[in-house]
């Protein structure tokens, strides 16, 4: 099947699984594949979760390296794969009040950073549906010289 798109995965409608897992044999062993909704191509530079390897997001998608995370430095992407999204909420960031939404890898689970769902000041309209992710949580990946 294809790849979800990144707007169903950030969709408070989303549905919930409903019910609980089937339960395995006492005797058998359950490990999850290492899976990725989304690989990015080869022949691009890319940046990929720093826990688990997971594709994040190209290069070419890179908008700034100039923000500032919850831990240290962040970039700002205008898409990413691989990611899902918590519920967004209002929090008052250096540069104003925005709604943001936490994104955190679908493969290892691990906070990355966040996606601006809504920014309240003209000037940082710009952001709105733009993705940050935290250096301390990537690494560059394939063709980086």
């Amino acid at each position: 099947p294809a790849p979800q798109a990144l707007g169903s995965l950030c969709s408070p409608w989303a549905a919930p699984r409903v019910g609980p897992l089937p339960a395995a044999p006492a005797m058998v062993r359950i490990s999850k594949p290492k899976t990725f909704q989304a690989y990015l191509d080869d022949c691009h530079r890319r940046y990929s979760c720093a826990h688990c390897r997971a594709h994040l997001a190209n290069h070419d998608d890179l908008i700034s390296k100039s923000f500032q995370g919850s831990q240290g430095r962040a970039y700002l992407f205008n898409s990413v794969v691989n990611v899902g999204c918590g519920p967004a909420e209002e929090r008052v960031l250096l540069t104003g009040l925005h709604a943001v939404a936490d994104i955190h890898c679908e493969n290892c689970k691990t906070t990355l950073g966040w996606k601006y769902e809504q920014a309240f000041e003209s000037s940082q309209k710009y952001k709105e549906g733009k993705y940050i992710i935290e250096l301390n949580h990537m690494i560059k990946d394939n063709g980086w010289d």
